[in-house]
């Protein structure tokens, strides 16, 4: 017979990286325009390099982040 013991390890959460929000566009525009990528694309090519764009869900809006502090 064999027994197994069960520890309650406690594994730490790793860190999230701190995401600053560069810009906030609303989910709602016209169709065809991608006013959000454009952004995100031009804070790329100015040094911004992680600069991505992302849903907020509960705001509606597209979010332009980065993973850097400015």
């Amino acid at each position: 017979m064999t027994t197994s013991h069960s520890r309650s390890q406690t594994n730490p959460t790793p860190a999230r990286p701190r995401r600053t929000v560069l810009e906030r566009f609303p989910a709602g525009g016209p169709r065809g325009s991608w006013p959000a990528e454009e952004y995100a694309a031009v804070q790329r090519t100015q040094g911004t390099t992680d600069a991505r764009v992302v849903m907020d869900l509960g705001s509606d809006q597209f979010l332009v982040i980065t993973e850097t502090t400015k």
